[in-house]
């Protein structure tokens, strides 16, 4: 085994004025967005509230809020939480103190949808009552850029998919029944919405799957995240700083609505990465039945999404995923089609990321659609858990971009870590690598490792320094999660921003 350790310094990040800095806060506060001065930028941040009528105050404060600089940095610790500027400090461009247009949502209702005993119905029910402002808002004149949908705290808790209800209301719904009405038995008696059983019981992933026919990219905000101090008190829920607050949904608004906060600079001209995710589905009869969702990124940070058919892709023997090679070949054209309708540029490498293993059959499939002259790669990346770790003398773990190369196609990526640019670990545990093995096709294991760590980078739901697995990895299960527990949306978007 190789004991070459390489050390990647923190990729930069391109802003206005072509200006070049590591950390995505220091570029938006000195330059402003990477877009800025981009002709093809949008106009105003028009967006609409979508809430109760508590919820709807709180965000028109915290708009108000959004428009200051804000310095609360506990320990007085600017490094690791720096100061916010202000909207149109860090944007260039003016965040609203008000709403296009707020739709007010019956509190009592909303709560006692949440509370239903059948997880499908009170999911199904919840996002009904977002979707009566989505339907409404489609009268309005104005080109609306993002939907704010606020969430009481409660329904948050008890629409989720694992959620466990401490005030059920309703009929007790036994699993047995649930199971034969997913499988579209008719009951004599009872008179339910067949179609609840044909979307997922988490009300986040149904309301981000529904919602797409309209248009509008949304942003979920529980009413406890607009909470105005950060004093973390028993009983109520944790927060960061609100000036770490302020940078993450500020940053992903003003992604929402069209902007580009900032590009990737060691991404590589004509080279697109694509995030592969499988999930099963929750009515296969076999347990083998399942769909794959594919996520196409680029050094913009633009992203596509696809959706592949579905089959019986699942092994339980292997506890693997494989298409077949028709399948796979079918998925990688599909989103090439996507990519090239949106008005693509002409590539010249495709990586293909995936936790899966990348086996023959499927690697055949995927070089068929490949478009000629173009170079294919496959790599499998997932976080090594049960691996080896390494550990620093000193009191602080290992450095962020550390890369251990075990031989020429396979290594271990330490995307978490000390980061020397704020001084410390942000994290709660001993850091874990990710594992790249380059499976299929030819690159040199150190650039495919360098090109994963920058994707690290292009989390537009956030505004940190980078994440622990690149975007094609970390956000595959929320993509697919969204798409493949939907079966029955048809109205998909292609677009990124709609999924996160």
């Amino acid at each position: 085994m190789s004991k070459q350790i390489i050390f990647f310094n923190e990729p930069e990040l391109e802003f206005r004025y072509g200006q070049r800095v590591q950390d995505p806060r220091d570029g938006l506060a000195l330059f402003g967005p990477y877009d800025a001065d981009s002709s093809s930028r949008q106009g105003a941040m028009a967006y609409i509230v979508l809430g109760t009528s508590d919820g709807i105050k709180k965000f028109n404060e915290w708009s108000q809020v959004m428009s200051y600089p804000v310095v609360n940095a506990p320990k007085n610790n600017l490094r690791l939480w720096p100061p916010f500027p202000g909207f149109e400090a860090a944007f260039c461009d003016r965040w609203p103190n008000d709403p296009v247009w707020s739709f007010e949502i019956n509190p009592e209702q909303l709560i006692d949808a949440s509370r239903l005993q059948d997880s499908h119905e009170r999911a199904y029910k919840v996002v009904e009552k977002y979707l009566e402002g989505f339907k409404v808002s489609e009268k309005l004149a104005e080109t609306i850029g993002v939907a704010i949908c606020v969430v009481p705290d409660e329904v948050w808790r008890n629409c989720r998919t694992e959620s466990r209800v401490t005030k059920p209301i309703g009929e007790v719904i036994s699993r047995k029944k649930i199971k034969s009405r997913k499988a579209g038995q008719l009951e004599i008696f009872d008179s339910y919405n067949s179609e609840q059983y044909e979307l997922s019981p988490d009300f986040r992933r149904q309301l981000k799957a529904r919602s797409m026919k309209y248009g509008i990219p949304l942003q979920i905000i529980r009413e406890s995240t607009l909470r105005p101090n950060d004093e973390n008190q028993w009983g109520k829920r944790g927060l960061t700083p609100l000036s770490d607050r302020l940078w993450n949904l500020s940053t992903t608004l003003y992604y929402k609505c069209g902007g580009k906060p900032w590009r990737l600079v060691t991404a590589r001209e004509g080279v697109c990465y694509i995030g592969l995710a499988f999930r099963r589905t929750e009515s296969s009869k076999d347990g083998r039945t399942a769909c794959c969702a594919a996520q196409m990124f680029l050094n913009t940070g633009d992203g596509v999404v696809f959706l592949s058919e579905y089959g019986p892709w699942y092994s339980a023997k292997t506890n693997q995923y494989h298409l077949t090679k028709n399948s796979a070949e079918s998925l990688l054209k599909g989103i090439l089609k996507t990519y090239e309708d949106l008005g693509g540029r002409n590539l010249t490498e495709i990586f293909l990321h995936s936790r899966s293993t990348i086996n023959n059959e499927e690697f055949e499939g995927y070089q068929k659609a490949c478009p000629s002259g173009v170079k294919l790669v496959g790599v499998r990346v997932r976080v090594e858990r049960y691996g080896p770790r390494l550990f620093r003398t000193e009191s602080m773990p290992i450095l962020r971009g550390t890369f251990w190369k075990i031989n020429d196609r396979v290594g271990l990526l330490w995307g978490s870590g000390f980061k020397p640019r704020i001084a410390t670990y942000d994290g709660a545990e001993v850091p874990i690598p990710m594992r790249i093995d380059v499976q299929h096709g030819d690159a040199p294991i150190e650039r495919v490792a360098q090109d994963i760590f920058g994707l690290t980078k292009l989390n537009y739901n956030a505004c940190h320094l980078g994440d622990g697995e690149p975007v094609t990895v970390g956000f595959s299960d929320a993509v697919g999660e969204i798409l493949i527990s939907n079966p029955k949306i048809s109205e998909r978007k292609p677009n990124f921003k709609f999924y996160i």
